[in-house]
């Protein structure tokens, strides 16, 4: 079996604007097939490094709405509708998410429509390739199938207020990867972890001189912490397991923690292998799943 299944981190960070870490975005390649998650900050960006066309994704999945997980939508959507051959989309943009979906691309379309409007009156850019397509659910199951693949949303727990908020299990062939989406703890991603290949998890964690602080605690208690991500490793049991997203707190007084720090506290928990996510760091997924980009982290 030929490992035509990648998966592609192409921004591991937060809402701080670093460059070494882009707004989060994963790049599903499967076969024929071309989907990306979520649209951070510089997604567009990471894409053109890696030599993929922007108007060549089949579709864009959200996780939920938070901004840092889609502040590059209108860059995605615009820039991938251009003539020029890393764009050239001659479809409309396809959007799935859960709902409030459609309502947020109706408001994108509402802000850009005087950018729509002269490019197709100067430049002859097609309307209906600006045009977005929009699926919404609702529930747990099936969101995308194409051919082979096969993708299916399930709900996180990314706070009360946080709703609402979905993981992604992606089926190719045989082959499974598994994208928990901003998470605490939660039995479900364990539940669609099962089996996976490959299982991407988001991290948070502060050094014990914040611990007392209430914005910092506030923050931790939407995510899911070292220890944590480790027992959902280890109850599933995946080939490799990734970190993306990691939320590193910090002041202007203390550090944040260092990778080594987040890979002894995942220890406490797990044993199996692991990576820390870095932006363009990508996994092949065949009989085995292979780093390209990295070293595992041992």
């Amino acid at each position: 079996m030929t490992a035509d299944f990648r998966v592609t981190l192409l921004g591991t960070g937060v809402p701080i604007p670093r460059p070494d870490r882009f707004g989060p975005s994963t790049l599903i390649e499967a076969g024929d097939h071309t989907l990306l998650i979520d649209a951070g900050r510089g997604a567009t960006m990471r894409l053109f490094q890696l030599g993929v066309p922007i108007g060549k994704l089949d579709a864009l999945l959200l996780t939920h709405f938070h901004s840092d997980h889609t502040v590059g939508i209108p860059d995605l959507w615009l820039t991938g509708w251009l003539s020029s051959y890393f764009a050239n989309r001659r479809r409309p943009f396809n959007v799935i998410g859960p709902v409030g979906t459609a309502r947020l691309m109706h408001h994108l379309e509402a802000a850009y429509a005087q950018d729509i409007e002269i490019r197709i009156e100067d430049e002859k850019l097609a309307r209906e390739h600006a045009a977005i397509t929009v699926k919404e659910f609702s529930e747990d199951g099936i969101v995308y199938e194409a051919g082979d693949l096969r993708v299916i949303a399930f709900s996180v727990d990314h706070g009360e207020a946080i709703k609402p908020a979905y993981g992604y299990r992606i089926e190719y062939q045989s082959r499974v990867a598994v994208i928990s989406g901003d998470t605490r703890y939660n039995a479900n991603v364990v539940r669609y972890g099962a089996g996976a290949d490959l299982l991407v998890h988001e991290v948070a964690m502060a050094r014990l001189e914040l611990l007392d602080e209430i914005y910092i605690q506030r923050i931790l208690n939407h995510h899911t912490s070292p220890q944590e991500a480790g027992r959902v490793f280890a109850k599933t049991r995946p080939k490799m397991a990734a970190f993306t997203h990691l939320v590193m707190l910090a002041s202007r007084a203390v550090a944040a923690p260092s990778i080594g720090d987040l890979i002894s506290a995942t220890r406490e928990t797990y044993s199996g292998p692991l990576v820390v996510g870095e932006d363009l760091l990508s996994f092949e997924i065949g009989k085995t799943v292979t780093v390209v980009g990295a070293k595992l982290e041992s």
